[in-house]
């Protein structure tokens, strides 16, 4: 018999964003970053999982060291999506916590395989985040039931398919009304549009609308400003994002054109060079 009189409670660790070498920099802007990325502890009286493992070593440190101090058996580590800001660093978080397992769902694997790729290691993740990044990178395992355990309860695997990226989750745990978006939703930071085009575009609004339908009380953005509400409300704002993306597409001809149009809309946004990199793939 399930006992579910254990409650369940989260807690949110958001890493700062990281500055990048660049010399494409967005107008206005004197330094590029890297977004601030999410990591969440979801905690019962004894046991907890982990969502998300970040992107650094020293960010996967700081991680590991902020799911100690909250003194529980972290027993399982959740891998949303195969961006590698989100797993790259779960093998120091494994390192601190040996007896913990790292899972995702088959088809967030295939992408993590996919992109980390030496090609793509070599092109992409080194030249931006030098010496910075584990020397081995660890995978999770498959999660063939979509379900982790803990303490009684259901945290359910819910596959979004395209969001910022193919293949997505969001993870959702019916008895708290939570979920852990992964990078489905954004929360005050600019959104990363550089994989999508019109057609994934209006995928990415449907897998919103399907964690709408889940009807959470809290919804944590795999990007958002430390100090923000993980407020359901999120959904609707991401979801406008996007529609405003698109309308801006429509109407601009130049990438300087939809940056400026995008950025007059939202100026308060972090990482405009998210916006800017976004707008050169809908405007080459």
């Amino acid at each position: 018999m399930t006992d579910h009189s254990t409650s369940l409670s989260w807690d949110v660790h958001v890493a700062a964003s990281e500055p990048l070498p660049s010399d494409d920099l967005a107008p206005g802007q004197e330094d590029r970053y890297w977004s601030p990325i999410s990591a969440t502890l979801i905690s019962g009286e004894r046991d907890a999982v982990l969502v998300d493992a970040l992107l650094t070593v020293g960010q996967a440190n700081d991680l590991a060291e902020w799911v100690a101090a909250h003194r529980k058996n972290l027993t399982a580590v959740y891998i949303t999506h195969g961006h590698g800001d989100h797993w790259f660093g779960l093998g120091t978080v494994l390192d601190r916590f040996p007896d913990a397992r790292a899972f995702a769902v088959p088809a967030v694997i295939e992408q993590m395989r996919a992109g980390s790729t030496p090609e793509l290691l070599e092109a992409f993740w080194k030249p931006r985040f030098d010496g910075k990044l584990p020397r081995d990178l660890v995978f999770a395992q498959p999660l063939e039931d979509h379900t982790i355990e803990l303490e009684g309860h259901k945290l359910v695997a819910v596959e979004l398919g395209h969001t910022d990226t193919n293949q997505t989750t969001c993870l959702y745990v019916p008895d708290v009304g939570l979920v852990v978006a992964g990078d489905a939703a954004y929360n005050d930071v600019h959104l990363y549009l550089a994989e999508s085009n019109a057609q994934t575009r209006r995928e990415w609004i449907t897998a919103l609308d399907t964690i709408e339908t889940l009807r959470p009380r809290a919804v944590i953005a795999g990007h958002k400003k430390a100090d923000k509400d993980d407020s359901p409300g999120i959904i609707e704002e991401t979801r406008q994002y996007i529609r405003d993306f698109e309308r801006a597409a429509e109407m601009t001809t130049t990438a300087r054109e939809l940056y400026d149009q995008m950025l007059g809309l939202y100026p308060d946004r972090a990482n405009p060079g998210s916006l800017w990199g976004s707008a050169h793939v809908a405007k080459p």
